[in-house]
């Protein structure tokens, strides 16, 4: 027998077992909620690595075959796959890659016998032409480097001068250059903005590719000229073109991140930003423009684009709902799909048919395949369309939401967050015809800027990376409207230093530019 003090002894042993026992239960699932957490954001970043970057992943081995084995994909490409069917076999059509193009001018070159050698050899009678054979080659010419020497004359009148009257001098008028002072033409630099910002090629390659030619023509140089043209001429047009984007009723917005290396704020913070915005599919003329600032700060945007008033299509960064009564804010449905999607990678293809995250991807797969079947239906339509059918589906999407009880610290658990954090601006599509389903419109757009960082990794200074914006609005706003960058920047410089009375900066506008700047893959 135990007296009362051993048991009550006994008693207070046993709670406290149960209390740390509890607490190591409640330890161990927090273990493995991390243990999760870390395996998920392992399995992400390894798809981010080597996977496909988009949810769709059909032609995933198709784009790897294009970027590292390229020849070897096509060697054999002119030999017939057999195909059997019920009653017979045929050869299967492969698209045909060697094929001239029609839009390149044409220079014929004729080939004919010495005079000499147009005697028969049996009668000695001249020999006459009784047919040709005609074969065309494709002939590709590294850029051509020459100096252009203009010589400018100036005349007098003889007469007046052998009769002792005064002799009017009249002088050949001269162009104004792009430069002042410098030997840059306008198509120098045109080509260094083109291969910097299209081609993706940093001034230090173009610089080794011009020495490899016998041409000296130092980085600085290259610089100097590209970010004084474009101060002196571009941003007069990046200006205008902002005017005109703020009278939009509905744009979108994006931004991404940029290291600048010198700035005025002490430490030099590791992370600017380059913001980017553009009209949306309903206008009728296409403006892309970007706009570097050392912050992300959500008084940039509103800055740029004081003076706007109506829908502006942005992903789930939180500043842009605290933006003015004038902005209505649109959200990303390819946010808020994809988010689904990486959820779903991280569960076992024979689970995921009837998964959370599988149920959760179908309801937006729904959505999406609506706003294909209407995509070239009036304004009007689509938005009738939406009310009848999309907002169904949305509704029982968020509603199925509701009642899903998910760990907040799994990526299942942060795309429920996600959706139900934006539910207000994810519904906001369905208010207007005119909006899109999504912001990818924007994506797209800072694509190039994201694809040329990869090669100049930073920018030096403040000035030279919103040079860089300037630029890359002027040449993404030409692309978007058909012209060639190129062509399109050799007329700006042009004709920009020699406007005449009566002429203003309205027609070196994209879509006042004259048809010899259009693109030919159009």
């Amino acid at each position: 027998m135990i007296n009362q003090a051993e048991f009550t002894k006994i008693v207070q042993e046993n709670q406290y077992l149960n209390q740390e026992n509890k607490a190591l239960k409640e330890h161990c699932s927090e273990l493995e909620t991390q243990v999760k957490w870390l395996m998920e954001q392992l399995k992400i970043n390894n798809k981010k690595t080597y996977g496909s970057k988009s949810e769709q992943s059909e032609y995933i081995y198709e784009q790897l075959s294009l970027l590292h084995n390229e020849a070897e994909l096509y060697s054999d490409v002119e030999a017939k796959e057999e195909v059997k069917v019920a009653s017979h076999t045929r050869k299967k059509k492969e698209a045909t890659l060697d094929k001239l193009p029609e839009n390149i001018k044409t220079v014929v070159v004729e080939h004919t016998l010495p005079e000499e050698e147009k005697v028969c050899p049996n009668c000695n009678e001249q020999l006459e032409v009784i047919g040709k054979e005609v074969k065309k080659t494709l002939k590709i010419k590294p850029a051509e480097v020459i100096i252009q020497e203009d010589v400018y004359y100036t005349y007098a009148c003889k007469n007046c001068e052998k009769n002792g009257i005064e002799t009017p001098i009249v002088k050949t008028p001269q162009e104004k250059p792009v430069i002042k002072g410098s030997f840059a033409s306008p198509e120098a630099v045109a080509h260094i903005m083109t291969q910097k910002f299209v081609m993706y090629s940093p001034l230090y390659r173009q610089e080794q590719d011009l020495k490899r030619q016998g041409v000296e023509l130092t980085r600085q140089t290259m610089s100097n000229w590209i970010l004084k043209a474009s101060q002196l001429w571009l941003e007069p047009i990046y200006e205008k073109l902002r005017e005109l984007l703020i009278k939009e009723e509905v744009i979108h917005a994006d931004e991404t991140t940029l290291q600048v290396l010198k700035t005025k704020e002490k430490p030099t913070p590791k992370k600017a930003y380059m913001w980017l915005y553009r009209t949306s599919g309903c206008s009728e003329k296409n403006i892309v423009l970007y706009d570097y600032k050392p912050n992300r700060k959500i008084e940039n945007a509103e800055n740029f684009l004081e003076g706007f008033n109506g829908y502006i299509h942005a992903d789930g960064y939180q500043g842009y709902h605290k933006l003015g009564d004038n902005f209505t804010v649109v959200g990303c449905w390819a946010h808020c799909r994809r988010k689904f999607a990486e959820a779903l990678e991280m569960i076992s293809k024979d689970e995921r048919a009837n998964s959370t995250a599988g149920i959760a991807l179908d309801y937006c797969n729904q959505l999406y395949a609506i706003e294909k079947e209407i995509a070239d239906k009036s304004y009007e339509e689509i938005l009738k369309v939406r009310q009848e059918k999309s907002k169904p589906i949305l509704d029982a999407f968020l509603c199925w939401a509701e009642k899903q009880s998910i760990a907040f610290k799994s990526k299942l658990g942060g795309a429920f967050t996600y959706l139900k954090n934006n539910e207000k601006y994810l519904r906001r599509y369905l208010e207007d015809g005119r909006l899109e389903i999504d912001n990818n419109r924007a994506e797209r757009s800072i694509k190039p800027f994201v694809m040329g960082r990869k090669n100049f990794l930073f920018a030096n200074t403040e000035s030279g990376a919103q040079g860089s914006a300037v630029m890359y609005s002027i040449i993404e706003t030409a692309k978007e409207n058909s012209l060639d960058p190129y062509r399109y920047l050799t007329y700006i410089f042009k004709k920009a230093p020699n406007l005449k009375n009566g002429e203003n900066i309205n027609m070196l506008l994209p879509w006042n530019a004259p048809e010899s700047c259009k693109s030919k893959s159009e």
